[in-house]
């Protein structure tokens, strides 16, 4: 009899569990760091590395296009912001062979990169040797006492 008399209760309880698991709003995953969902925009998070858990959470990959040049891989690809202020960043490409080994690791230069405000910008760049497979983005961000003003 209790289970009835408690039963709108219960009803509107399990509503509004309902109600604020469906407006939390869910957060790009670029880096893979602390989460194991992705969000279907993030189709491309597993070639972007990010070691920083807030700065991962202020980009993604929005789109990538490659082709081949004179047997090279060449890779464009969009980094979009979705923090509100700007970033000051640094991005290195990593390549990788089919069977997943680096090659000529640290021989790609940290680049210099500045994302304002909810901006996507395009970085490219060019394998350096014919046997490269697939590739990731490494970002980190400049600490602002190298800021240059």
């Amino acid at each position: 009899m209790s289970f009835i008399k408690n039963l709108p209760l219960l009803l509107l309880l399990l509503l509004s569990v309902f109600f604020i698991s469906a407006c939390k709003n869910v957060p790009p995953v670029t880096s893979g760091i602390g989460s194991e969902k992705l969000a279907l925009e993030q189709k491309y998070s597993k070639h972007l590395q990010v070691h920083n858990k807030e700065l991962a959470s202020q980009l993604h990959i929005s789109e990538i296009k490659s082709r081949k040049q004179n047997d090279l891989l060449q890779v464009n690809l969009s980094l979009t912001s979705t923090y509100k202020k700007s970033l000051q960043l640094q991005y290195q490409f990593q390549w990788f062979d089919k069977d997943g080994f680096v090659i000529e690791a640290g021989k790609s230069p940290w680049q210099s990169l500045e994302l304002h405000g909810m901006q996507t910008q395009t970085v490219s760049s060019l394998a350096p040797t014919p046997n490269v497979a697939t590739f990731s983005l490494y970002v980190r961000k400049v600490p602002e006492k190298y800021f240059k003003y």
